[in-house]
């Protein structure tokens, strides 16, 4: 019921943002031929219902008669619609309070100027915002159209990371972090190949991965298990969990009201016998590939008589809304005596919430999660993302004392099916 009323008023908003976009296209067609207006305005409607229909199919029916590819670039591209009405609404908005206060104050002041006023041209400053408001909509569209072509266009970015005590037989330590491979989104085999053959470019010493191998289900790995099995390096390839692996976000048959009733009980996330399957499911796939999944532990790197430790903890996130299941307690308990160590933990507000205060002779944490919510910009010395209003760390190196943060911000991608300004990542580190 609660789901349904949400629908419907997500709906009531689309309707409301068709017909305020649709007052500001009747302003700037004000004065086109009437056939050139009815032609303007049919296709405006056609395309905003279509996407209302589009919307309600999603919202109702599981759309098993189209394929996953049809599926996913339809959703993708109604609901970039709606975030690009919603851009232009906000010149709408704005033009209607100037109005409203202008008539505000003449009504007060009794002022005898026009309460529209005229920019230098003859243009009114409502025509003048209507265009504004349309433009930066259909340039955010637009952009997101354009993102779609991005997605499979692997980035490689080098970090060269200096630690004082770092043991000399580690200097030179060359590492691929990559994160956030979420295969069921993939479309394209060949495109992830040439991403896979990236990474084996790199000669690495050694590969982690951080967690969100899939989106929900193990079985989005079948037909990926091969390519990723190629992933190999003298060092090992070490993996942990991400909250997607965990299968929550999945209507499991068998979260029962008895199941429910104890976890209140017990005052904890319990996993179904049905998600608990799953989940080993993943992990097998994870030792299927020869990847070393690390559950809440720790293992160490040789090189000569040095030693490091790397340290692996199933998802810990320091957002309320996301489910904890590791420990870093455990992984952590024996570890101390080695003079390096390198976490794997996916969500990076585990940083603050937990490592910095309590872990701090933990050198590097590698961590992804937040995909730089796939869309932002990135110049030398400025980078922006609208992730970056949820988490404090979303993308980049950041350091505090001698401690560091590395996130990447993701292989794959999730929902959306493509990429703006934020390219899949391969990350390549060199300790120094």
């Amino acid at each position: 019921m609660r789901s349904s009323l949400g629908t419907f008023i997500f709906l009531a908003i689309m309707l409301v943002l068709d017909s305020y976009v649709f007052l500001a296209i009747k302003i700037v067609s004000q004065h086109v031929q009437p056939k050139t207006k009815t032609i303007i305005y049919s296709i405006y409607w056609a395309i905003s219902i279509l996407a209302i229909l589009c919307f309600l199919l999603f919202a109702f029916t599981q759309l098993d008669f189209l394929n996953k590819k049809v599926r996913t670039y339809l959703l993708a591209t109604a609901i970039g619609l709606f975030m690009a009405k919603l851009v232009s609404v906000v010149f709408f908005v704005a033009d209607d309070l100037r109005r409203l206060i202008q008539c505000i104050g003449a009504k007060l002041f009794s002022a005898n100027t026009e309460i529209e006023g005229m920019n230098e041209g003859g243009i009114t400053r409502s025509v003048f915002l209507s265009w504004l408001g349309l433009a930066a909509g259909s340039g955010l569209f637009g952009t997101l159209l354009y993102g779609y072509s991005n997605k499979y266009k692997y980035t490689v970015k080098r970090v060269k990371l200096n630690f004082d005590n770092l043991p000399i037989a580690f200097k030179g330590l060359k590492i691929v972090h990559i994160t956030d491979i979420h295969s069921g989104s993939f479309m394209n085999k060949k495109g992830v190949e040439k991403g896979v053959q990236k990474i084996l470019d790199e000669k690495p010493d050694v590969i982690f991965f951080t967690g969100d191998l899939v989106n929900d289900l193990a079985t989005e790995m079948n037909e990926y298990i091969d390519v990723f099995a190629k992933l190999k390096a003298p060092m090992g390839v070490y993996s942990t969990l991400g909250n997607h692996d965990y299968g929550d976000y999945v209507r499991w048959a068998d979260r029962t009201d008895e199941h429910r009733a104890k976890e209140k009980a017990t005052g904890k996330h319990l996993l179904t016998p049905l998600q608990q399957k799953n989940l080993d499911d993943l992990v097998n796939v994870h030792t299927t590939m020869g990847w070393r999944l690390l559950m809440d532990e720790h293992i160490t790197l040789k090189k000569g008589d040095a030693e490091i430790a790397i340290l692996g903890v199933q998802n810990i996130s320091g957002k309320a809304r996301f489910y904890t299941y590791g420990n870093l307690a455990k992984a952590y308990a024996g570890a101390e005596k080695y003079p390096f160590k390198i976490l794997l933990s996916h969500d990076p507000s585990h940083w603050d919430a937990e490592v910095k205060p309590n872990y701090t002779d933990i050198d590097l944490m590698l961590s992804g999660h937040t995909h730089g919510m796939q869309f932002g910009l990135e110049l030398p010395g400025f980078k922006w993302s609208p992730v970056q209003y949820v988490y404090k760390q979303w993308g980049g190196l950041y350091a505090e004392a001698k401690q560091k943060l590395y996130i990447n911000t993701g292989f794959g991608f999730l929902g959306y099916p493509g990429r703006v300004g934020v390219l899949p990542e391969i990350t390549v580190i060199e300790l120094a």
